[in-house]
């Protein structure tokens, strides 16, 4: 029975019954193949063409590799439990309506306030990365273009308002217009990808594989990412480790940076509403995306840190004082291949276009879905002539449009995946619970060996989020109080299944 008050549960009938409501429903254009694609699409971005190269040179040196491994068995482990969730409950909104069917609408808000940390936050952050990769681009064509200019004393990066603006209209024209200009552009960075593999083998010194996991120290480079006090991991501070740059410390704080690599399989699940056949396509869109993108992500980590002592990969100070990070590009460039590190520079900007369009979309059926249920303004949730939620998609694009162009990207990662792995975390949770609440509904994909693989996926996700700096920690809790702050001053009261409730009880 539903609870009431902020224990109360939106049944996973009426979740589907919410799908049919005219004025909010979502065409459903989508097969396994366009999830497959969205998946690796969102996947396959800022992990192999940045972080695999600075994370190794700054944090964990050859051993990010391993970091790799840790993230992915993480991310398979709740993979599993979204695939059951997601082919039980084939409704918009992911983690978020998943939770509204099993902890209850407190803790849905507290999830779908988190998912907007992760989806816009993310968007935000690769869409700076795609304008400075543009600038490489326009040089490489002998443009002299900076795409960051400054107005009025602020620094505006038009470069990264541009693309998330173009790729908002495109989606707000149609989810499966969307898969086929993502598909062309997939096909374009994966290729990439295989050439970087390639090439980059015949370039790999097996010397710089040694040592695989450098002994611990104060600092990585000049500029190191997880130091001392409130910047070294939360679980190195309490265990009493120096720091977590280098040794075992480096290599688990490197598994959660590098995590931001495979963010965005779960994107996969919010498409369950548009997705022909849900139960069967879904879970093979989310595990079939995240199989091949850790098969690329551990091949390319193996291939730059051969190619390049770990010292030279850490980030090291510019002529301007700046901080220069190591890039897949750069390390190309480090070996003579320079022609090798502009097609790199062409492929990422491609591969970087489609993350962000996967990640206005995911956080647009979020927002979508608690506005159908009245969580955020129930205006958001209207459809248009094609069949996509044109307000939360502009709304979207507009707030992620403004973050990109003016605020500095810095160590957003880390929030992004605090957030993230605590979305995981109660997902994997909420798989227990079902089971147990409704043993009776019909599963198209079920998690295996539960309650083993939920369990350890729970532990997994801590895991890593205790290798996230304190600081991370820090700022996390103060965006969460937030959100518990937004939803007693509107959404308890603005919510769908209250006013059900206070009608049923009027009548």
């Amino acid at each position: 029975m539903p609870g009431s008050g902020l224990w109360r549960t939106k049944g996973v009938e009426q979740s589907i019954a919410d799908t049919d409501e005219p004025e909010t429903k979502l065409k459903k254009d989508l097969n396994a193949w366009d999830l497959t694609v969205f998946g690796v699409a969102v996947v396959i971005g800022a992990g192999i063409f940045t972080l695999a190269a600075r994370t190794s040179g700054d944090i964990a040196g050859p051993g990010v590799t391993i970091s790799f491994v840790l993230a992915a068995i993480t991310c398979g482990l709740a993979a599993l439990c979204y695939a059951e969730f997601a082919s039980t409950v084939p409704v918009a909104g992911s983690a978020y309506t998943f939770s509204y069917a099993t902890f209850g609408e407190f803790i849905a808000w507290i999830l779908g306030w988190d998912l907007i940390l992760e989806f816009a936050l993310a968007a935000a952050v690769v869409g700076k990365g795609w304008s400075s990769y543009l600038a490489n681009v326009l040089e490489i064509a002998g443009l002299k273009a900076p795409t960051t200019v400054s107005i009025a004393g602020l620094d505006f990066d038009w470069g990264a308002v541009l693309v998330v603006l173009v790729l908002t209209a495109l989606l707000a024209l149609g989810t499966k217009l969307s898969s086929r200009v993502s598909l062309v552009i997939t096909a374009i960075k994966v290729a990439v990808v295989l050439l970087v593999i390639l090439v980059g083998f015949f370039y790999i010194n097996t010397a710089n594989y040694t040592p695989f996991i450098p002994p611990a120290a104060e600092a990585g480079g000049a500029v190191a990412h997880a130091g001392s006090g409130l910047d070294q991991s939360l679980f190195s501070l309490i265990f009493g480790g120096a720091s977590s740059t280098y040794g075992l410390y480096g290599v688990f704080a490197a598994a959660s940076i590098v995590f931001f690599a495979f963010i965005g399989f779960d994107i996969v699940a919010t498409t369950a509403e548009e997705t022909r056949n849900p139960q069967r396509d879904v879970p093979r869109g989310i595990l079939g995306s995240l199989a091949v993108v850790t098969v690329l992500y551990i091949a390319v980590s193996l291939v730059v840190t051969g190619m390049r002592p770990y010292t030279a990969l850490a980030t090291k100070p510019g002529p301007d004082g700046k901080p220069v990070r190591s890039t897949l590009a750069s390390a190309f460039s480090d070996v003579g291949v320079t022609w090798a590190a502009s097609i790199i520079a062409i492929g990422a900007l491609a591969g970087l276009t489609t993350v962000v369009m996967v990640l206005l979309l995911g956080q647009s059926r979020v927002l979508f879905a608690m506005s159908r249920d009245g969580l955020v303004p129930q205006g958001l949730a209207k459809t248009g002539k094609h069949g996509t939620p044109v307000r939360a998609t502009l709304f979207v694009g507009i707030v992620v449009a403004i973050a990109a162009g003016f605020f500095d990207a810095g160590r957003l990662e880390e929030m992004v995946n605090v957030g993230t792995l605590f979305a995981f975390a109660l997902v994997s949770a909420g798989v227990l619970v079902l089971r147990k609440t409704r043993p009776d509904l019909k599963r198209g994909f079920r998690t295996p060996w539960v309650p083993f693989v939920p369990i350890v996926a729970i532990i997994a996700c801590l895991w890593l989020m205790l290798n996230l700096t304190a600081l991370t920690w820090v700022r996390f809790g103060v965006w969460m109080l937030a959100g518990v702050v937004l939803y007693f001053a509107y959404g308890q009261r603005k919510s769908v299944l209250a006013r059900r409730e206070r009608e049923s009880v009027s009548g």
